[in-house]
């Protein structure tokens, strides 16, 4: 009976997430897609031809956390950084939220998110998001240096599929985690890679399960670092 209840209400949130999302009543010359989140009408546009510039459901699931728990994460103020920010809603959502943003992707989709980041955020927002390139684990050091870049949050949806760069994901969450760093992480499972990934996660980071969408195959973790780094850059036990 339990089991049958828990799943329901799953079922449930998962619809309530699902129903954010609007499509325009007429066609217009821009294709859109409309999403309600922190009181506004967002529209984004997609773009069909590039993989990134795609909005996944792991996004809407984030960004309906974000919103409904500002309790315990409260974005207001805050250094945020969004990791594979495809069609931007995230970062949208967290700027809304009262965050100082920070939005990456790859060189090719940055025309179309910087797009949508100000179409929805311009005039609306204290502070000003930024769009940026960061190609993980290709120059992070230098581009994002720990003594300068201090961020409360590390955002990321839907980041881990069948990509050859898991493994400079990785890198590019530990290096952008400090010791009072959060990672709020929106996941869909799809193949055994993604199970592979969670559990070589898990060696660096503490993981905490905060969703579990079995309809949407989506999981919504928290996380922070095991270890606490020293001065001199190495590391000591937490």
């Amino acid at each position: 009976m339990e089991t049958q209840q828990s799943k329901t209400k799953d079922e449930e949130l998962a619809e309530a997430i699902m129903a954010r999302c609007f499509h325009p009543s007429l066609i217009g010359p821009e294709a859109w897609e409309g999403y309600v989140f922190s009181d506004m009408e967002i529209r984004i546009k997609e773009s069909t031809d590039l993989y990134g510039a795609v909005l996944w459901p792991s996004a809407m699931v984030l960004c309906h956390f974000l919103e409904t728990n500002r309790d315990q994460h409260n974005l207001k103020d805050k250094n945020v950084i969004e990791l594979g920010a495809g069609t931007g809603l995230v970062s949208i959502v967290s700027s809304l939220l009262g965050a100082k943003v920070t939005s990456t992707d790859l060189p090719d989709l940055l025309g179309n998110l910087q797009y949508n980041v100000t179409r929805n955020t311009k005039g609306q927002c204290k502070y000003i998001p930024l769009v940026t390139e960061l190609s993980w684990g290709q120059g992070v050091e230098q581009r994002f240096p720990r003594a300068t870049h201090c961020f409360d949050y590390i955002l990321a949806a839907d980041v881990v599929y069948a990509h050859p760069y898991l493994q400079e994901l990785m890198d590019t969450f530990d290096h952008l985690c400090q010791e009072n760093t959060q990672i709020l992480w929106a996941m869909r499972f799809r193949l055994d890679r993604e199970n592979s990934f969670v559990e070589r996660f898990r060696q660096r980071f503490h993981l905490e399960e905060l969703y579990d969408l079995p309809s949407l195959s989506i999981k919504l973790y928290r996380a922070w670092r095991r270890d606490v780094r020293t001065e001199d850059g190495g590391e000591a036990a937490a």
